[in-house]
């Protein structure tokens, strides 16, 4: 019995890591607000939820150009915009850095999306939401399959999440998804966590360097007691080994 439920759960947890999604918004989130942002989907739901044009387009070149666009005009950074092909279907991607992600919502790269990051006290919290814009051109049944999600790579402890689909992933990872014909539908996909303020890689480069200057004292202290003990040894023994008098 308990090896049949162990394979059970690892073929659950294989299942859920295989997801793949026909739009995605992915995060890797710094604590000062800046980060990097890919964006993957299917060309038609580019233009459902960010108003792309969906002009013929058959070498792709008019599409990641306008991409590219649309990107900068928010005033972020872009470093890569590729084509790709997944199950027959072409998959636009955007790799873009920040340097403030509450000024991403709204902006001409992410009309469909609300996000907010603000301290309390040594915490911070994330939140907001995806949602299609009200006035997105309508894209027909064809391109309604499949899921779409908003996943963040968040650089501190979590201490609280708001309903995210697999709790905190390993690598800090936090993720939210919905049906992509719910989406288009105009369902709201709201997301939000609460999370320290500083950095687990500047909490353990803190610690490790902490304990490296620790571990040099204490070689340092025993070096000088030792040179003290050998300088003191040396002394007593010219001392007795002098000229007497009488």
């Amino acid at each position: 019995m308990l090896p049949r439920l162990a394979a059970i759960l690892v073929l659950a947890a294989g299942l859920r890591g295989c997801l793949t999604y026909e739009y995605e918004h992915e995060f890797w989130l710094n604590v000062d607000g800046s980060g990097t942002v890919h964006v993957t989907g299917r060309p038609a739901l580019w233009t459902a939820f960010k108003s792309l044009s969906k002009a013929e387009d058959p070498d792709g070149a008019a599409i990641r150009g306008a991409a590219r666009a649309l990107f900068e005009r928010a005033g972020l950074e872009v470093n890569r915009v590729t084509l790709s092909r997944r199950g027959g279907r072409r998959y636009l991607f955007v790799s873009a850095d920040f340097e403030d992600v509450n000024r991403l919502g709204g902006s001409t790269a992410f009309p469909d999306l609300e996000i907010r990051l603000k301290r309390e006290g040594d915490r911070l919290r994330l939140s907001g939401a995806w949602s299609r814009p009200m006035r997105a051109p309508d894209i027909g049944a064809p391109d309604r399959d499949g899921l779409m999600a908003v996943r963040f790579h968040l650089p501190s402890k979590v201490y609280e999440h708001r309903n995210a689909a697999d709790g905190v992933e390993r690598g800090n990872i936090l993720a939210w998804r919905q049906d992509v014909a719910q989406g288009l539908d105009g369902a709201s996909l709201e997301f939000g966590a609460l999370m320290g303020d500083r950095s687990i890689l500047f909490s353990t480069v803190t610690v490790f360097a902490g304990a490296i200057l620790l571990a040099a004292a204490i070689l340092g202290g025993t070096l000088l007691a030792l040179a003290r003990r050998g300088r003191k040894e040396m002394g007593l023994t010219a001392a007795g080994g002098g000229p007497r008098r009488g």
